[in-house]
Parts: C-alpha cells; structure tokens; sequence
C-alpha cells in the first residue's frame, strides 16, 4: 500500500518497539498485537486501500483495522501516533459508561432493569422519573431533557444546561444538574432521545450499586476490572476530565465524554467485544454482560448502554451485529464481532465534500451516524473479500460452488423440541431414518426422555411427519456425556447401521429391521474415531462411488473436545461389521492418490483446521457431483462449543472423499444457532442439486432450512 501523505504508516518492527516501551509487562496475558498484510485476512488490497485515502482526506488524525487479531491498516497525521491519546468525546460513553456497568452486571450487582430511583433515591416519588429503568438511561430512552440546545457550543449555553459543562462543585456539578434540572420531557422508552444527563445518572446508579466493593468509583473499576487485565497501561488512557465529584457520598465520574485513549488501547477494548469478554482464555466480563451493554436493548433507535447498534438493519451494507462507540469530531470505534473485526479512527468531524449529499440532522442517525457509516463502517466492511467469517475459512473458495444462500429464518421448520444431535440416512422403503439424543423425540413426545432414540421421517421437506421408533436393544437412557449418542447413520442393502459416540470411543451397530432390534459389534474405535459418521450416497446407498463405506471423525478421543484434524476411514460394504476388514487415510501419493494403511495407529489427516475440527455430516450430490461436508465451528473457549443458539459452521466440497477440499460456506456467526450438527440429507436433494435442506439441531430441535446454491459460471 502507498504511504498516503501527510501523515505516516507504522511498520510491525516498530509498532512492537513503541509498545514494549510505553508499557512494559502491563500486556494483559501476554496478548500482543501483530501485523500482517491485508490479504491474508481476506481484505481487498485496492478496496482497502481507497478507504484510507478517504479517511486521510477526512480530517483524520489516526486509523486503525484489525481483522482476525492482525492489524491490516495504521496510519496517522504527523504528531500522532500509536503513543498519543486520542480525545473520546462521547466515545466515553461506550468505555467509561459502558464498561464499569457491564462489570456490575457481570457481579450481579445490578441489572439493566432496575429502576434508577432505587439508586437515586430524589427520583421515588417523582410520576415519571420514577418509572426510568438503567436500559432507558443507557439507550438514549429516558426522556430525560439533554444538557445540549439549538447547536450552541457549550460555553455559549446558559442555565443549567450551561453550567453542566463547567464542572462545577454541587449542587452545580453535572451530576446533580442531570438529577435535579434536566426534566423528563417524555415517557421513558418511548423515544429515542439523546441525553448527556441520562448517562451521567446511569453512572450515578453504578457507582452506587458497587459500594461496599473493592473499587466504588467507575474509573478505578475500570482501570482494574477492564483495562488492567487487557493489557492497557496508565499512561495510555485517561477518563471523566481527570475528575471525580462528590455527591450522596459518591464519587461519580463523568462518563458523557472527557476520555482519551491510544488507538491500540480502543483495539484492545473492541477485542474484548468482539471475544464476548473472554481474553485468551481470561473470562473478564461474562457473556451475557457484553451483550447486554452493546447489543439492542430493545428499544426505539436500537441502541445500546452507551453504545450504538445495526441491530434494526438501518445500513444495509453493515453486519446487523455491528455495535461502535461515537463522539463528537467523529472519534469512532466500530466493533464486528462477525467478523473478528476492529476500527478506530480518530480527528475531526467528517465533513461531505463536492458531490456528496449533504448531512440531514432529522435525528442522531441522520445527523451524525448516517455519514459515518456511508464514509467508513460500510466501506471498510466492502473491502473484505471472503465473506462474513471471524476467522479465516482453512481452505480456498469452491471452484465449483459460488455461494449458499439461506431461505430467511422465519421459514425455518422445526420439530421434536428438545432432542438433538440427528444424523440421517435414506432408506429402501423411502423414508429417511434418524437418531436422536437426550430428548423425547418428536410430537406426540415420548413420556421419558432418551439418551439415545430412534425415528423415522416421511415426506418432503415442506410437507414431513416424524414417527418415534421404540427399540429396547438400541436406545439408551444415559444423558449427556454419560449415554451413548448417534453420530452416523447408514443404509447398505436393507441394513441400518449406527454409528455411537460415547462409548470410547465410539462403537458401531446394525438393524435389520429398520431400527426395531439392533445388535451392538463386540470392538471399538478406541484411538480417535471419537465422533464418527457416515458418507451417506442415494437411496439405499445407491449411486455410491465405489464398494466402500466411508467413515470421517474429528481425530480426538471426546466429541466434545475439538480435534486440529479428521480422519477417515473406508471398509467393504459387505464388511462394515468387521474391524479388521478397515482401512485408514494415510495420505495422498505423488499423483494425488489416496493412500491406505491397516494400521488405525498411521492414519494422516484428509482435512485439518487447528482447534477447530468438530462434529460433521457428510453426503454425495449426485447433482453437483461433489461431497458436501457440514461441519460445525466450536467455540474458542478451551475447544469446547455450545452452538445450539448461536454460532457458526462451513459446509466443505470435493470431488472425491479425501479430497482435496475446498470451502462452499463458512460462517462464524450465522442468523440461528446452527446446533452441535448438521448435514444435507440426500433425499432433500433437488435432481440439479441446487435447492438443498440443511437439517440442523439447533434450538434444541429438528430444524430444517432452505438452501440454493449458485455456481461459478462454467467455461
């Protein structure tokens, strides 16, 4: 990328050097930043490189973009640099007033429910400020009157609004001017109406909710709770004006603006965010407490506790998960947890220049977010070249399949509340066979619930009928890590065979009655092969490639750790119940050609992804002539995931079972919770085999969705 004057970029060699000198040991973990090229996190160099010339046109002091931990781009005007605090402005809010609040929450010290005249105690009686909630002052919904009028600077302002701004001793500090002068002009989350005040009462209430603690100021809770263990040093960051007022026995800091904070300081803040407040293992704020803070509170303008949200889909070309932090000269941190990706710009206002629209000032949006997110967050979400992924896809993109697209989730069927897992298998009477853990089975449910149990489904998927299987040989009571559960399932000439994880590692079974009785074989998969599941061809195993059965596991010995690779396996279809009779990936020769081995012991990887090999489907279209591989993406939390409500999965395609494969879909974040698995079955196929169902045990359920499948226009 060319340097774009005036101004500098800062090299990997020396932006280490310039930290390791400002902050010494203070590195939170020992996480550190480092850079890497704009390609190799899926950005489009020249896309990426246009934005910057726009952002150093605009005024702009610093700019920063971390995707995937790596910092892609940095630049800064002369006199800055990644040493110099940047004023916030109303940035503060997010930091000094959202943070030491989701630290309460995350304490349990407080919820944003409570009413704020639990901690206020001159708001009881008072008709309408009594009913004000912490989610209506963080949101921007209170009602309460804004410090701010007409466009007037603030020294130009007079009354209380004015004397809010001097920083004055009580009664004519901020705090007590927002308690006792600023009205509540309407009805408490009603409107979206912007209010200095109602954030300043917000810290009002954290501070006192956190009395009787360790720290009983926001900025040392902060400072300890937050910064320390992310790794932001003193000297980086400063909040409230350097002030603190005492009012009710409280020391309150300002958390409406009067921050400064290194650009690499708001990174870190935004990884934070983007992790859900794990760092690196480190759980600082829970879950819940992050989205609490930054996601949508439910309320007119979407926002969140000083934070703003895409959450209503206002900007098109932005995740609707994307949240930013806003002040004044547009002093902005934009945070996309989707896609592990991180923003910080800092300067002057953004103005439009010759041939831009002007800026409407309808309301906040129009006035001042509009613009930003015109100028920079859908730009710079634009230039990525490979999709909505957190994470890099381990392979290169499908030379056969361009894009899966999802019918939209209100269309989304789903059955048998309660049971997961359901791998599935197309039988000769035409039905398509499942298994079920931990769950009733579907509708009329079973009175006792399953570790392991049986169904079979008839129909199409717009028009299907679940029908329970009982089979005293093959269900099992034990739940959860304790029973058996189905991880594969095939039919060959007439027999069901059952592929069962839990039982170290897995074991195999067969029916001969289409689940009725099942008979379990006397050996084990006992080295990897802890979760494995069948490739499952047409009707019966019709249109199968060959005479083999394949079978792909995570190569690890739990199904719920994830692997850094999978493994594969083949045998006889007339020898699927003799374990001497399997063979193992072992590799690819010199031409490409799979290499077998007897020994379960010199097996290879036909597919490896580091820490994020988990439980998968696998099914032939006969319409694509290509494999389909669904697999899903595990937390990264010690490798273990719960994607039953959120998170992320690939589908991976190839021309023959070892491969080489490449990547069709990936996501990290998807619209549902994907469930700990799922596959295409191939019944569901259309004869083209570009309208797919993905049968998926998220929600706890048997979720099926629409997929289409668009290809690369052939030569």
């Amino acid at each position: 990328m060319k340097r774009p004057p005036p101004g500098r970029r800062i090299g990997s060699a020396l932006v280490l050097i310039c930290l390791g000198a400002l902050v010494g040991t203070a590195r939170g973990e020992g996480f550190d930043w480092q850079t890497a090229s704009p390609e190799s996190q899926g950005f489009s160099k020249e896309k990426l490189d246009a934005l910057v010339k726009v952002v150093v046109a605009k005024k702009s002091r610093a700019f920063l973009v971390v995707r995937n931990d790596r910092v892609v781009s940095e630049w800064y005007a002369d006199g800055n640099g990644p040493t110099k605090a940047q004023g916030t402005a109303s940035l503060a809010k997010a930091i000094v007033g959202g943070l030491p609040l989701a630290v309460a929450l995350t304490d349990g010290r407080l919820t944003l429910d409570d009413p704020a005249a639990k901690y206020v105690r001159a708001w009881k009686d008072d008709a309408r400020k009594s009913k004000i909630t912490l989610r209506h002052l963080g949101s921007h919904t209170s009602g309460l009157e804004d410090a701010e009028a007409d466009d007037l600077p603030h020294d130009k302002l007079t009354g209380w609004k004015g004397d809010f701004w001097k920083s004055r001793e009580p009664p004519d500090d901020p705090f007590t001017l927002a308690r006792d002068k600023a009205a509540a002009v309407t009805v408490p989350g009603e409107q979206l109406r912007y209010s200095n005040p109602g954030i300043g009462i917000l810290t009002y209430c954290v501070t006192a909710s956190i009395q009787g603690t360790q720290h009983t100021d926001a900025r040392t809770l902060l400072r300890e709770r937050v910064l320390k263990p992310i790794g932001v040093g003193d000297k980086e960051w400063s909040a409230g004006y350097g002030k603190a007022v005492s009012v009710d026995g409280l020391s309150l800091v300002p958390a409406w603006g009067g921050g400064a904070f290194t650009p690499r300081a708001m990174a870190r803040i935004g990884r934070l965010v983007v992790r859900a407040g794990d760092w690196d293992g480190k759980r600082i704020l829970s879950k819940e407490a992050v989205a609490a803070v930054t996601g949508d509170a439910g309320l007119p303008g979407h926002c969140g506790m000083g934070w703003w949200t895409n959450a209503g889909g206002r900007y098109a070309g932005l995740p609707k998960d994307a949240v930013w932090g806003a002040g004044a000269g547009d002093q902005l941190l934009l945070v996309v947890p989707s896609l592990n990706l991180v923003m910080v710009r800092n300067g002057q206002a953004m103005e439009p220049g010759p041939g831009e629209p002007p800026v409407r000032k309808d309301d906040v949006f129009t006035r001042y977010h509009d613009y930003r997110a015109r100028t920079l967050f859908e730009p710079l979400v634009a230039a990525i070249a490979t999709g909505n992924s957190l994470i890099q896809p381990p392979l290169p993109p499908s030379p056969v399949i361009r894009s899966i697209d999802w019918a939209g989730k209100d269309t989304i069927v789903r059955r048998a509340k309660g049971s997961d897992n359901w791998p599935l298998t197309w039988a000769d009477d035409d039905h398509l066979y499942t298994a079920y853990g931990d769950g009733s089975g579907f509708e009329p449910l079973l009175k006792e619930k399953l570790g392991l149990g049986f169904a079979r489904v008839e129909g199409s998927p717009a028009a299907f009928t679940g029908v329970n299987l009982r089979s005293p040989t093959g269900e099992q009571t034990g739940h959860g890590k304790d029973g058996k559960k189905a991880s594969g399932l095939l039919m060959v000439d007439g027999v069901l065979y059952l592929l069962a994880r839990n039982a170290g590692n897995a074991q195999l079974a067969w029916s001969r009655d289409h689940g009725a009785t099942w008979a379990w074989a006397d050996w084990k998969f006992t080295t990897g092969f802890g979760c494995p599941t069948f490739i499952n061809f047409g009707k019966n195993y019709a249109g199968a490639r060959d005479g083999y059965v394949y079978v792909y596991s995570p190569d690890a010995d739990s199904a719920y750790r994830a692997a850094d690779r999978m493994c594969l396996a083949r045998v006889p279809t007339g020898k699927v119940r003799e374990w001497d009779a399997y063979e193992f990936f072992a590799g690819l020769g010199a031409k490409g050609e799979p290499i077998w081995t007897k020994a379960v012991a010199d097996r290879g990887a036909v597919f490896a992804h580091p820490g994020r090999c988990y439980r998968s489907g696998v099914t032939y279209n006969a319409g694509l002539k290509r494999y389909l591989w669904v697999q899903t993406l595990p937390g990264t939390e010690g490798g273990k995931a719960d994607t039953r409500f959120e998170g992320g999965f690939a589908v991976y395609d190839a021309a023959e079972p070892w491969g080489p494969w490449t990547t069709a879909f990936f996501t990290e974040k998807w619209d549902v919770g994907p469930g700990d698995s799922a596959s295409f079955p191939t019944k569901w196929m259309s004869t083209d085999g570009t309208t797919l169902y993905l049968v998926f045990s998220g929600d706890d359920s048997f979720s099926v969705r629409r997929a289409t499948v668009t290809l690369h226009p052939t030569k």
